[in-house]
């Protein structure tokens, strides 16, 4: 009977005009890529079933500051309250190095420290491009030259910051120039490959055992099959954000958790690299005329709210990548302190002990 079904669909076939067989060929087409997609999906998640899941932060003294907090105690209750052991720092150029040639790094020594005492880890941002807006962070000093010489002077800094952290005990990787070549989001003046190839390879001939780190530009689907070849790759994930463009409202995503575990294992294959989120959304992404200070909670809550943080660590630990850097939890702090809205707060604390 089989080869009488098959003779019915050879002749359903051969009756289809031609535009008919080409929207057929293309749904099998796609729904071939998507099947190919999920089963590698679900082979990464699979893989990594037993790893321990880690929830790590980003944390930005100025950030803080921003909110009229102490960096200091911010820095402390995340460590002490919320339990977080790993910590994504930033070593912006304009911070340390305000003057050519006058280095002050006594901002990030005492975060290193901190952390360090209370047996944690530092994923150490660096180069000109590193978290928070704008970006990139270069003094005026450097940027008022041409990018043949600031460039230069960027190196002699990142041989500076590497020289003086990379003996840290807590220092566990390099995360360098966040999100190179994102050149439609901040207000960065070069993104030439070859700089990021340069910097790469400055990197390793300073430290070669330390993991080093670069990050996807965005979320496309595609594979960091180029160079630099760094030690692993990071990518943000952003769920719910405000369209300025084209719908003037909150936008979710609709990409499902297994699409990450896709770009994760995708790249496993095809480089042998490991994958990591660095930089998963959980503050709020607010219309134009608000600020993350002031903003009505309700609003605030829109695209991120106490039930959005809880299935929004859900939805990052069912990617199946298990290392996992929160991105705001200063704001959720402010809020708590500030705003006497500590929901947030109490909802991380919770929701990350059931983790651990």
């Amino acid at each position: 009977m089989s080869w009488i079904k098959y003779l019915f669909v050879f002749r359903l076939w051969k009756n289809r005009s031609r535009f008919g067989k080409f929207v057929v060929l293309i749904v099998y087409i796609i729904s071939f890529i998507v099947a190919s997609a999920y089963g590698i999906a679900k082979w990464y998640q699979f893989g990594n079933r037993d790893e321990p899941v880690v929830f790590g932060a980003t944390f930005v003294p100025n950030y803080a500051r921003y909110f009229e907090l102490d960096p200091k105690e911010t820095l402390s209750a995340m460590i002490d309250d919320l339990g977080i052991k790993r910590f994504r720092l930033v070593s912006y150029w304009n911070v340390h190095e305000k003057q050519p040639g006058q280095y002050d790094f006594s901002e990030l020594d005492w975060q290193f420290d901190m952390i360090e005492a209370a047996g944690g880890q530092v994923s150490l941002a660096i180069g000109l491009r590193q978290p928070r807006w704008p970006e990139c962070h270069g003094p005026d000093w450097a940027m008022a030259k041409p990018m043949e010489q600031w460039s230069k002077d960027l190196n002699v800094y990142i041989s500076k910051v590497i020289e003086r952290y990379k003996d840290r005990e807590s220092l566990i990787e390099y995360q360098l120039e966040n999100e190179f070549f994102l050149s439609v989001f901040g207000i960065c003046p070069d993104f030439t490959r070859q700089r990021l190839i340069n910097e790469a390879e400055l990197v390793k001939s300073l430290d070669p055992d330390t993991t080093l780190v670069i990050s996807r530009s965005n979320n496309a689907v595609g594979f960091p099959i180029g160079d630099p070849r760094p030690d692993k790759f990071a990518l943000t994930v952003y769920k719910r954000v405000w369209d300025k463009t084209i719908t003037k409202r909150y936008f979710e995503y609709p990409f499902p958790a297994w699409f990450y575990g896709f770009l994760a294992g995708g790249g496993k294959i095809l480089t042998d690299k490991d994958l990591f989120i660095h930089e998963l959304q959980t503050e709020s992404w607010l219309p134009p005329q608000y600020n993350m200070r002031t903003a009505p909670i309700d609003e605030l809550y829109k695209s991120l709210s106490p039930e959005r943080l809880v299935a929004r660590l859900k939805y990052a630990n069912d990617t199946g990548m298990k290392t996992i850097d929160l991105w705001g939890v200063e704001w959720w702090y402010h809020m708590k302190n500030n705003r006497n809205a500590p929901e947030l707060w109490d909802t991380a604390r919770q929701e990350l002990s059931k983790y651990r």
